[in-house]
């Protein structure tokens, strides 16, 4: 018998308190902890977790207005609904499994269903406090990593009734995090549009839709021209906002149940897809291929399921198979919900069926023409992997069901010094590297044809595994490391033109990131730091007293592995790469990469080291 065999005693069995657990394991109930540079880092899902009890009561028609305030790391969601039963504030946000979402008769469709979710924002922040209002009463409870500092008494009060969360996330876990305040108005946007009606009031602006998926899908194609009016369709418990756009090539969609944005799809958005093929193909009477209807299509769809089954606790993808338990099926349901309603509008409106049929012709064309050219490229592909001369790849990717494909990660870097250090750094189960060979072409103004055509963009598409279908991404995180120069920033203009012109849905799905390393490394016998600005050198050299030693980085390639794996480890600095509404990918893309060269070079020169913003 081994020793660890004999140290097996009932002494190895350990029941872990409620909030222990959480803490112990936060994975499982909010995804990974992050620092807040990516919209599915924990800390946007605590907030989510909070605003989804909100939004629970406006549905069941208890207030018209929820308050969100987010200041110095603390966050507050004040709603004006019924307010938790006063005799049970504990309960509700200290013991699992207790709640009122298991009475389908009190919450009916509603987000929240398993009874955790303020359970987990209590026990992973550093500062809890809950206060519910309701018939002229209030108690008010204050926490620390789950652990109950104050339970005042109930006392009369004259606030409109509802129910206030401050919370502040937990640095031990978290790490020095920041909120990026676009994604939480994002996050924000969403639910507005998803319940008309609702005032929504974020750090004192006020969001409000009255058109719902039509005034989302209004919001994101921002100007990029589309073939037809938006089509908007509702019908029960189902809702949808189409159109087709005319340059982009891949699909674009948002997809919720009961309000919850369900950022990888599912059943319903499965049943969607299938949907659109089905009437389009038996309006025209003619057997298109599936991606000829859906290329270039932009659509949203909403959907109300009873008791939703999602496959995580962060319900990013739907898996229910009914709208209700013994019900129709989601399938079912949807099919006969688009097929009546699309096959009637094309009826009606044939100077909308004319312009969706010369779409899906010009489709047929593009990707007949280019088959024998993604032949020939499929096949460089191939030869290129064997010989491994571009990729390192990792072990877990983005479309997988691994615990950590959150975190998988390819780095877009140039020269063989540069990946040859990330590649001896990184974690080789999250971390894949992908070398460039010189300046990527600039694809402005281009068809995707160039993409096959040229061995960089035709690689670098096989490694992201993004062909055919962006729903197939290896990769959560995608991120330009290259040096902190004019020659690094002019690649990175040139990739992110790649990005916006052939696949803007990764960039609008928060995928894509800008890598920041250090320009300089200050320290003395005892001390090193690390610093990414002037006013960085500065502290470090007053911090660190007379005579310091000081180094340059010139490049990527002059940081060692040993020095790199700080820079890309749990503490790694990323500038996400957001796409503002106020200019469309053309006007973005005629600035950076068309004929306003001095302008550029400008740009380029003043700009080498602020967070990327597009």
């Amino acid at each position: 018998m081994s020793e660890v065999e004999a140290k097996y005693t009932e002494d190895s069995i350990r029941s872990l308190d409620w909030k222990d657990h959480i803490r112990l394991r936060p994975g499982m109930y909010i995804g990974k902890l992050g620092d807040g540079s990516s919209r599915d880092d924990g800390i946007y899902v605590l907030i989510k977790e909070v605003i989804d009890n909100a939004i629970d009561e406006y549905v069941m028609g208890f207030g018209r207005k929820i308050e969100v305030t987010v200041r110095d790391k603390m966050v507050t969601v004040r709603d004006y609904g019924r307010g938790i039963p006063l005799g049970k504030v504990v309960d509700c946000v200290s013991k699992i499994n207790t709640g009122a979402k298991y009475d389908s008769a009190v919450f009916k469709k509603s987000v929240g269903l398993n009874g955790v979710g303020t359970k987990a924002v209590n026990a992973l922040s550093a500062y809890f406090k809950v206060q519910s209002v309701r018939d002229g009463r209030t108690k008010v409870v204050e926490y620390n990593q789950g652990i109950l500092l104050q339970e005042d008494k109930e006392r009369t009060s004259d606030d409109q009734r509802g129910t206030l969360v401050s919370f502040k996330p937990d640095g031990e876990l978290f790490g020095n995090y920041h909120f990026i305040y676009e994604y939480i108005e994002k996050m924000l946007w969403n639910y507005a549009y998803l319940n008309r009606g609702l005032s929504i009031w974020f750090n004192g602006n006020r969001l409000y839709s009255q058109n719902g998926l039509l005034d989302l899908l209004s919001a994101n194609i921002n100007g990029n021209g589309v073939l037809y009016p938006i089509i908007h369709l509702e019908e029960n418990d189902f809702e949808l906002a189409l159109t087709h756009s005319e340059k982009q090539y891949g699909e674009e969609y948002y997809s919720f149940v009961n309000g919850q944005h369900t950022t990888q799809g599912g059943t319903h958005l499965a049943a969607f897809r299938e949907a659109v093929v089905k009437t389009v193909r038996e309006f025209y009477k003619k057997d298109f291929d599936p991606g000829d209807i859906r290329s270039g299509m932009i659509a949203a769809i909403s959907i109300k399921v009873q008791e939703p089954v999602f496959e995580s606790q962060t319900k990013t993808k739907l898996g229910s198979t009914h709208i209700e338990p013994g019900g129709q099926t989601i399938r079912n349901y949807i099919l006969d919900i688009v097929k009546r309603n699309l096959d009637n509008y094309l009826h009606i409106h044939q100077d909308v069926s004319e312009a969706l049929l010369k779409k899906i012709l010009q489709s047929e064309r593009e990707r007949k023409e280019l088959a024998g050219i993604k032949k020939l490229a499929r096949e460089s592909a191939r030869k290129a992997s064997l010989h491994n001369k571009k990729l390192r790849d990792c072990r877990v990717h983005y479309n997988s069901t691994h615990e950590r494909r959150l975190e998988s990660t390819l780095f877009i870097t140039e020269g063989d010094s540069a990946s040859g250090s990330i590649t001896k750094s990184r974690d080789v189960n999250t971390q894949a590297v992908f070398s460039l060979k010189g300046k990527p072409l600039n694809c402005f103004g281009l068809t995707k044809k160039i993409v096959y055509e040229n061995e960089e963009f035709n690689l670098l598409q096989t490694a992201l595994n993004i062909e055919e279908d962006i729903a197939n991404l290896r990769y959560n995180n995608i991120v330009i490391a290259t040096d902190a120069d004019v020659d690094g920033m002019h690649i990175r203009l040139l990739l992110l033109t790649f990005f916006l012109q052939f696949f803007p849905d990764l960039i609008k799905g928060g995928h894509l990131y800008i890598l920041q390393t250090p320009l300089y490394r200050v320290r003395n016998r005892k001390k090193t730091n690390y610093c990414y600005s002037e006013d960085e050198r500065v502290h470090a050299m007053a911090e660190l007293g007379s005579n310091p030693e000081i180094t340059r980085f010139k490049g990527l390639g002059e940081i060692s592995p040993d020095e790199f794996k700080h820079f890309i480890g749990p503490n790694m600095r990323l500038d996400p790469v957001i796409h503002h509404k106020e200019l469309s990918n053309r006007e973005l893309l005629e600035f950076y990469m068309g004929k306003n060269t001095p302008d550029r070079q400008q740009f380029i020169i003043e700009n080498l080291r602020v967070e990327v913003e597009v």
